[in-house]
């Protein structure tokens, strides 16, 4: 049985995606980001980093104690490695498909995260950061619009780089950012979005999801004064 600690928000996504695609049994913990839950010291003994999502795996493989697992990329390619699923083992393959996982990682998340709390939840508008943030989500676009060029998926067949990657491009409307010059994305993201397994991972707490944009308690725990 796989704990997986969550909530509706792009980075726990991206897992709700991979477990509902691997179809292993598994339990779901909220923890409710708009209300301080990530910031208790329960939760930051399994994510010392105080963020979403985080996994506690209660049957290793090789069995022994449970292993616990932080950070997006990490717990992705720990249930890919494990289930033999969506992570190529021959080696240039599975190195293309990391690239273009830790791009998402390291690029597309944290800035399209940036450009959504400039245009959406800065407590007052910020020109240059809207501007900044914005035009670095572009440019990614446009690179993964050349990515998909001849390809239905980031790396050919679908790997958990489509999957960390889906969860971000469908809030980019809250980015201020279209899609209208991206049509590979979009063609992209909607072969993504009819897998069931994705419409089920989306589904997941759907009902506790909160617009951050109208909830001054969330933009406190989300963003707290410094």
């Amino acid at each position: 049985m796989l704990d997986l600690y969550t909530w509706p928000a792009p980075n726990g996504q991206k897992v709700q995606i991979l477990v509902e695609e691997l179809a292993i049994p598994y339990r779901v913990i909220p923890i409710d980001i708009t209300r301080g839950a990530q910031h208790e010291t329960s939760y930051r003994l399994i994510n010392p980093n105080g963020k979403i999502p985080a996994i506690v795996d209660h049957a290793p493989s090789g069995g022994g104690a449970p292993v616990t697992v932080f950070e997006t990329g990490a717990i992705l390619v720990y249930l890919a490695e494990k289930e033999q699923r969506f992570l190529p083992t021959e080696l240039r393959a599975r190195s293309e498909v990391l690239q273009w996982l830790f791009w998402q990682v390291g690029g597309l998340g944290p800035m399209m995260g940036q450009a959504q709390h400039f245009f959406r939840y800065a407590p007052e508008p910020i020109p240059y950061g809207i501007q900044r943030y914005q035009t670095e989500t572009r440019r990614l676009l446009h690179v993964m619009e050349d990515r998909l060029a001849g390809r239905d998926h980031l790396c050919g067949d679908y790997s958990i780089a489509d999957m960390a990657c889906f969860p971000w491009i469908r809030i980019h409307r809250l980015t201020g950012v279209g899609l209208e010059e991206f049509p590979r994305v979009q063609a992209w993201y909607g072969l993504v979005r009819r897998r069931p397994a994705v419409g089920r991972a989306m589904d997941l707490l759907r009902e506790r999801w909160v617009d951050v944009s109208t909830s001054d308690e969330a933009k406190r725990n989300l963003f707290p004064p410094r």
